[in-house]
């Protein structure tokens, strides 16, 4: 039996603690991310935010941020998927105000932070499902190689390391990352 997005709803009305995905009408339960995954993921956060907000260019999220993405047809059926990437960014042309619900549209930018019990292929395969639907750019971000694949539609991966700048010119103009910030910092 595939599963809806309404089913979708109500299980996440009956349980407000899960994190959930509907990808080709199977419910994905969400575990919970490393912590170093998630720190990683807050400081893109922060510093997208910290360009974007002041610009007024638009919204950006985190993983619990859904999106109901465009319909795959396959034969008779149809199918709606509802995804949620780690960090997400929409243009302010796209979503001009907020809404209290999942968003139906494809974020300009994806981003994936692989947490520790990941495996590189079905992220990959979220990315480009992301860019063939309308994303501009995906990210993954690998903690265990120290590393950043930047994808678009297209076009060859870009890998990025410390010491490279990430930038996104097509989505934000004159921002610029040095990928080292990603990682979080140790103290002594």
């Amino acid at each position: 039996m595939l599963l809806t997005i309404k089913d979708l709803e109500q299980l996440h009305t009956e349980h407000p603690e899960w994190q959930m995905e509907l990808v080709e009408g199977k419910i994905i339960v969400m575990g919970p991310s490393d912590y170093e995954s998630e720190e990683i993921g807050g400081r893109l956060i922060t510093f997208l935010n910290n360009w974007i907000m002041s610009r007024k260019l638009g919204r950006v999220t985190g993983s619990s941020a859904g999106f109901i993405l465009p319909s795959i047809k396959e034969g008779d059926s149809e199918k709606r998927n509802l995804r949620a990437p780690d960090v997400s960014f929409v243009r302010a042309d796209r979503l001009k105000k907020t809404k209290r619900d999942f968003v139906e549209l494809v974020p300009d930018l994806m981003v994936e932070v692989k947490s520790k019990s990941d495996r590189i292929k079905p992220i990959e395969e979220k990315i480009q499902l992301f860019l063939q639907l309308g994303s501009t750019v995906g990210m993954l971000i690998d903690p265990d190689k120290l590393t950043v694949m930047v994808y678009r539609l297209n076009q060859a991966p870009m890998m990025l390391q410390s010491g490279d700048i990430l930038t996104l010119p097509e989505l934000l103009p004159g921002w610029e990352l040095e990928v080292s910030e990603l990682w979080p910092p140790e103290f002594d």
